[in-house]
């Protein structure tokens, strides 16, 4: 093998040895997520890398990407016993980020199993401390005490626990039956009271209506009552008017009329108003007169 063949062959090797070399130290670390450098197995607050093109020192570093992202876990169902000892089976989302790389990877193996390891323990002394009441109404309030719960804990580790979720709470068989009575009791007392509503205002409506008709009726007899006394006050009027027209002739001709009528009937016996004999001295006093004028002729 002459000079030149060796020398090519060491150019091939030193190009091979220079690709390895920049494929072991040249890293790109992601947007969601911070690589943490070991050198020579140790690391630091300094040795944390942003995202983007980074190189490491062949041999002596190892680069460790850690993911930012907010992640969850899934704990299964837990059996708890509540203050007022009922058993109760839980299962619940926990929502969960790493705020510092560094800590992440220096205080704690398995973040995820950790964190679902004190979940379960956590969710077991947030419910002792509860009624059973309480548990099944104030969700909302459960869910923060065990975030803050794991927060403290996770705090440590480098995570933050963002939120937690109780997916569902399954009380005993003997309580879910007294939740169906009791609900099936307040649907009753419900429609019950919706019905004794509904009457109440029926009643309302038809005493309303019985009101507006009495005050219709009362004031059409009013009305009646005053278009009767005006008929009859000018009825009273027309005959005072014309009253006033009769002379004692004329009044004494009508009784003499009405006593004919009265002679036709079968009555014997009549009743004479005092006031007759006044109206009916002046036809006497005219007959008499005409009896003296005719004997004074003859």
């Amino acid at each position: 093998m002459d000079v030149g063949s060796v020398a090519i062959v060491i150019v091939a090797i030193l190009a091979g040895l220079l690709v390895i070399l920049i494929a072991v130290s040249v890293r790109i670390v992601p947007q969601w997520a911070q690589m943490v450098v070991y050198r020579w197995g140790q690391s630091g607050p300094n040795l944390v890398r942003r995202p983007g093109l980074r190189f490491l020192v062949p041999v002596a570093d190892k680069g460790v990407v850690v993911d930012l992202r907010e992640q969850f876990i899934e704990v299964p169902r837990q059996t708890a016993i509540t203050k007022d000892n009922a058993p109760l089976g839980v299962d619940f989302l926990i929502y969960w980020k790493i705020v510092d790389p560094l800590m992440s990877q220096i205080n704690i193996l398995n973040f995820a199993g950790a964190l679902q390891g004190v979940a379960a323990t956590s969710l077991r002394s947030v419910i002792g401390d509860i009624a059973l009441d309480e548990v099944l109404s104030e969700r909302e309030k459960i869910n923060e005490r065990l975030r803050l719960k794991l927060d403290e804990v996770t705090e440590r580790w480098g995570g933050k626990v963002t939120t937690v979720e109780i997916r569902e709470i399954l009380p005993p068989p003997a309580v879910q039956e007294a939740m169906n009575r009791q609900l099936s009791a307040e649907r009753t007392r419900r429609a019950v009271i919706t019905e004794s509503e509904g009457t109440r205002q029926a009643t309302i409506n038809v005493a309303e209506g019985d009101k507006q008709s009495a005050i219709l009726r009362a004031e059409g007899d009013r009305q009646a009552a005053i278009l009767r006394a005006q008929g009859f006050s000018e009825a009273l009027n027309t005959i005072f008017g014309a009253a006033k027209n009769i002379d004692q002739k004329t009044m004494a001709l009508q009784y003499l009329d009405a006593l004919k009528a009265l002679g036709n009937g079968p009555a014997t016996k009549f009743i004479i108003p005092l006031e007759f004999t006044q109206l009916i001295a002046p036809i006497g006093a005219m007959v008499k007169s005409g009896m003296e004028k005719g004997t004074g002729d003859k």
